[in-house]
């Protein structure tokens, strides 16, 4: 990646909620306090934090002089040039594991930036993207992220700063976000990647922590949700997805997620209800088409299952979970041709996903050729 290739730079906000600073550091502690507890709070990893090692290479690339412009453009030179950091989908990494390892995910980027920019007399907060979410479907359950960018006013002008380096930059909805909440989405990030790593006794202290900082926060009721389905404790998963509910009734994730609690405990009826209600509302996200072509294709309903993944790819083509279930249904067929098609689409998009790189493998063995 070439240097500020993955970097979006001065999008105004429109429409959006003025950012002011509700977090000083003593309130910011003693929240923490208040919601942890004093010894977990001591103890937490604050992601934003930068060392020793950091500052002094900051001394030597990026001046405390001049406007807030010339230090903002030094601090993206230094992060981007002299680090030359790179994009890597997973992990979640502090801002000095993203120093130190010179790559990181979107809200990696955005720790490291606030860190630096806050060493350096600036004011960057966090903002979530409301309208791009990251959405991961795993057996029969759907794990969620949010994407999160950097937020500032330099020199009077509010900008934001984007690190994600293959979408479009196109985005409508932002909310600037506390300190408090940013390190809720970095927790719920670390449970979710146990999750999608297969590891829950990991995921759960992570997904606790987050609940624990923001009791309403969606995605991490949800993520915690599914860390209990995975452990058997339905009945306690569906209370999780119920407290999400109330605050979101129409959250797609909790929605599918809540029928899956039902139907592993046996209440097909109810599981049923919660289905109709996310086909009523004529849903535009792709996992819930994917959800209900992996329910067809468990009922070796294989056309109707196909029906329902060519509507989630028509909703997003770039979501590799909508691949990945083409290529199960087409393996099923036994179109084993359009099977590695869709394995090596899904694989290009996210060579992490172990669920492909599996299907990858049974599709070689198959007679087809992949790249696993």
């Amino acid at each position: 990646m070439k240097p500020l290739a993955a970097l979006a730079l001065a999008v105004v906000y429109s429409g959006c909620a003025v950012y002011t600073a509700v977090n000083p550091q003593g309130l910011f502690y003693r929240q923490l306090e208040e919601r942890l507890g004093p010894e977990l709070a001591a103890r937490l990893e604050l992601p934003f934090e930068i060392d020793d090692e950091i500052r002094e290479m900051v001394d030597r690339a990026v001046s405390p002089a001049g406007s807030e412009k010339r230090r903002t453009d030094a601090i993206l030179n230094f992060v981007f040039g002299a680090l030359d950091l790179q994009y890597s989908l997973y992990p979640t990494r502090d801002a000095k594991g993203t120093f130190s390892s010179r790559q990181g995910n979107c809200l990696s980027f955005v720790n490291l930036f606030v860190g630096v920019a806050r060493e350096r007399r600036l004011n960057p907060f966090y903002v979530e993207v409301t309208d791009l979410q990251r959405w991961n479907y795993r057996d029969g359950v759907v794990v969620s992220q949010g994407h999160i960018v950097a937020g500032m006013y330099v020199d009077g002008e509010l900008s934001t700063f984007d690190f994600l380096p293959y979408r479009a930059k196109a985005y409508r909805n932002f909310k600037p976000i506390t300190d408090l909440m940013a390190l809720a989405h970095y927790y719920n990030n670390l449970g979710a990647e146990a999750l999608l790593a297969g590891d829950v006794d990991r995921a759960l202290p992570s997904l606790d922590i987050a609940v624990k900082l923001a009791p309403d926060f969606d995605k991490a009721l949800n993520n915690y949700g599914v860390a209990l389905l995975r452990l058997g404790r339905a009945d306690e998963a569906l209370e999780l997805y119920d407290q999400g509910l109330r605050l979101d009734p129409d959250n797609v994730a909790l929605l599918t997620n809540s029928a899956r609690a039902h139907q592993l405990l046996g209440r097909p009826e109810e599981a049923n209800l919660l289905l109709s209600q996310l086909e009523s509302g004529n849903q535009t996200n792709p996992f819930f088409f994917v959800y209900l072509g992996q329910l067809a294709l468990g009922r070796g309903e294989l056309e109707t299952a196909l029906e329902y993944m060519v509507k989630a790819l028509r909703r997003d083509s770039e979501v590799p979970e909508v691949h990945l279930g083409f290529a199960k249904i087409y393996l099923a067929l036994g179109d084993l041709k359009k099977a590695r098609h869709h394995i090596e689409r899904s694989l290009r998009l996210d060579a992490t996903n172990s669920e492909a790189r599996t299907y990858a493998g049974i599709i070689q063995r198959a007679g087809g050729s992949t790249r696993p």
